[in-house]
């Protein structure tokens, strides 16, 4: 196991604390981080391998979320998101599995892109007001929230839509959202490792090492979302996004 630690690079350990960090403060409520990660991570260990080393620490950073915010949640909107999301899921491993690396790439470049559209939409939603609640809306968002958390770890910003939709308050949106991708996550867990094979010892070592990392990323996430609102960060992040998954998208 050494020898194989040997083997990763200054960049890649660079990449890897640095997503943890980001993840934990996307999981504890700065908003956008979460998807900032996805190309980066592709970057520094490839697309299909980095699905295997993040999912790991998504659901570490999601244990710490619903530790802290778990009494917020309404468990109404995660119920109703679940079928439309488990169907999504599947439909991502069915994808993945018939698809190339680089076909997997762009894939999951391409999703992140379609989450940044979202992400500006809901801006705009936010701004209307005018988001139809029909039982339709929950299953579509699922449905293209669970391919894309299957394939890209990017269903972020398209849940967001449907939570955004419901007006619930900061804490109660950042509270249901923890659970509901802890759940989304476990759901994940058994095809990443039985039928992509994509979480290796190597990846859940690479994880272990993280765990500071995401825990310092968590406990910042909560100071900022106590401090500031997410508009502060938002143009920033879409920004910042969309050049690392035009980069990965090109690369």
């Amino acid at each position: 196991m050494t020898e194989i630690f040997s083997e990763i690079s200054l960049q890649q350990w660079i990449i890897l604390f640095a997503v943890a960090l980001m993840i934990g403060m996307s999981k504890t409520g700065v908003s956008g981080l979460g998807l900032m990660v996805v190309p980066m991570l592709a970057y520094g260990f490839g697309a299909r391998e980095s699905t295997g080393i993040m999912m790991p620490v998504l659901i570490m950073a999601d244990v710490y979320a619903v530790f802290y915010y778990h009494r917020l949640a309404e468990w109404k909107h995660i119920i109703r998101l679940l079928p439309g999301t488990v169907i999504g899921i599947i439909a991502g491993v069915i994808t993945g599995t018939l698809i190339s690396g680089d076909q997997f790439r762009l894939l999951m470049s391409a999703i992140v892109i379609l989450a940044l559209v979202i992400m500006v939409v809901r801006d705009l939603i936010k701004k209307t007001g005018d988001i139809p609640t029909h039982p339709a809306f929950a299953i579509s968002l699922g449905i293209l929230g669970g391919f894309s958390s299957m394939v890209g770890n990017a269903a972020g910003p398209v849940f967001a839509v449907y939570l955004l939709a419901m007006r619930l308050p900061k804490n109660t949106f950042i509270g249901t959202g923890a659970w509901f991708f802890l759940i989304n996550n476990l759901i994940k867990l058994p095809f990443h490792i039985w039928v992509w094979k994509t979480i290796t010892p190597v990846a859940l070592s690479l994880d272990m090492i993280a765990i500071p990392a995401i825990l310092i990323g968590a406990w910042l996430g909560i100071r900022i979302t106590r401090l500031f609102s997410d508009s502060m960060y938002r143009i920033f992040v879409i920004g910042m996004t969309l050049l690392s998954a035009l980069f990965l998208f090109f690369r």
